[in-house]
């Protein structure tokens, strides 16, 4: 046979194969994501060279909606912040307007805040924790915790009649007190907990598998997380001991003994074993706190800082015990005007928000006993329903689920602030995310974002 007719073939193996890099979009509809997050990264084979991280925002304008509406009015909105532990949210907010105001809560509001926001903190960590391993395929350990954190929204439903939009603080105290059989029911809650905590160590503490995945993936070091401004878990597992319970403490946290875990490496396992620890500690807190809880009431006047006896019955309480059918409570009860209808009592005319001088209030009967009386007595007085902080400002921070969750307050004397502005903790983790993915591989994606537990209502506020 001929070869001479057959193509030349080039036999050099020694020559390195071309390369080019690749661009992959993970998101926004990618399983691993939130619903708002789309990530460009840069491929090399299968390592992540370059990434581009972009948050989609769903204009929830919270600042701004909390600069046109009055204080307690901007509560529901607080809610929405992070859905999974509202209770911190709120009372963060209410602390803020507080300081404004130089008021103080009595010593049983302060423990209830702490035991309620403690527990919120449990419920967001098992949250985390749960997806996470949900999306690296554990997903027997996802059924677990998310039935632990049922035990602890129960609770929560207790005592504030909803699950994930509370709205249970008020500026002065919170809305109600804690019902006879909660502290046996938190008891029991606490207790189912920590077995499908101890399940869940079984499962993924030791796993080969996870431990693989998880350790030496997303690692940022201390230095690198404080230049971020990073907190909260995320930095605790970078080794830096920073909690603001600790280091700058609020209510009665400085008056309870619990532990700040800390990690050494950095990576995503650390964060893990740190959210792990700190669901015991806030257990310890709430166990704490219902051993040392006082008597008294639960709410101030925020005008006067005079606290409303618990012994009678606020009417805005009144009014939802009757509204749950719940008459042999309030029908022996004395209405004692709240803090939002106390208006009448002051001196009328100077706060009747009206031009039109020929306007009066409506009766007391009628204010207190049907609804066009008190709307009517509303429109009048209750402008900016009773609160005015004096002029200036304010921050105040707590130790939120992710971080250090703050509140910027800009008063101008008017029962509406002037500007309102947040300090999610989520958003600082959130400009570290392509540092932590570049030099992983695409895989190691999935592990990465859900350390970071992104909120979207943090977010876009």
């Amino acid at each position: 046979m001929d070869n001479s007719s057959l193509p030349e073939t080039n036999n050099d193996v020694s020559r390195e194969p071309e390369t080019r890099e690749m661009l992959l979009n993970v998101g926004p509809a990618h399983p691993a994501m939130h619903g708002i997050i789309r990530i460009v990264t840069r491929l090399d084979g299968e390592q992540i060279v370059g990434a581009d991280v972009e948050i989609g925002y769903l204009h929830r304008g919270f600042e701004k909606m909390a600069e046109t509406v009055d204080y307690n009015g901007v509560m529901p909105y607080t809610d929405r912040l992070n859905y999974v532990s509202p209770l911190i949210n709120n009372m963060g907010y209410c602390m803020t307007i507080e300081k404004a105001l130089g008021i103080a809560v009595p010593k049983r509001c302060e423990y209830i805040r702490v035991i309620l926001s403690e527990i919120s903190r449990i419920s967001d960590h098992l949250t985390c924790v749960g997806a996470s391993a949900m999306e690296l395929g554990a997903f027997t350990v996802f059924l677990y915790l998310i039935k632990a954190r049922e035990y602890l929204w129960e609770l929560v439903e207790m005592v504030t009649g909803a699950r994930l939009t509370v709205s249970y603080c008020r500026v002065g105290g919170v809305k109600a007190d804690l019902p006879d059989e909660f502290d046996q029911a938190c008891r029991k809650a606490l207790d189912e907990t920590r077995k499908v905590v101890a399940e869940t160590h079984s499962l993924l503490t030791r796993n080969r598998i996870f431990v693989d995945r998880m350790s030496g993936t997303g690692v940022i070091s201390g230095d690198e997380a404080v230049s971020y401004g990073i907190t909260g878990p995320f930095l605790r597992g970078s080794g830096v001991n920073y909690d603001v319970r600790k280091d700058c403490p609020y209510s009665v946290y400085d008056q309870l003994d619990f532990d700040v875990p800390v990690g050494t490496q950095g990576d995503n396992f650390d964060r893990y074993l740190v959210r792990m620890e700190e669901i015991e500690q806030s257990m310890r807190i709430v166990e704490q706190g219902l051993q040392d809880i006082p008597p008294g009431p639960v709410l101030v006047n925020p005008e006067t800082g005079q606290p409303i006896p618990a012994s009678e019955m606020p009417a805005s309480e009144m009014v939802d015990q009757a509204k749950v059918g719940n008459i042999p409570v309030i029908a022996d009860s004395c209405a004692v005007p709240g803090p939002t209808l106390e208006g009448a009592a002051k001196s009328q005319h100077a706060n009747i928000a009206s031009d039109e001088k020929r306007v009066f209030l409506p009766p007391k009967e009628d204010t207190y006993g049907n609804i066009e009386g008190l709307m009517q007595h509303f429109k009048l007085v209750m402008y900016g329903h009773g609160i005015r902080p004096p002029k200036g400002e304010v921050y105040f921070p707590v130790e939120g689920a992710n971080g250090e969750l703050g509140f910027y307050l800009v008063s101008d004397g008017t029962g509406r602030a002037y500007r309102v502005r947040v300090r999610p903790p989520c958003f600082a983790i959130m400009s570290a995310l392509q540092k932590l993915l570049v030099g992983d591989m695409i895989a190691d994606v999935i592990p990465t974002f859900g350390s970071v537990n992104m909120i979207g209502g943090e977010l876009d506020r």
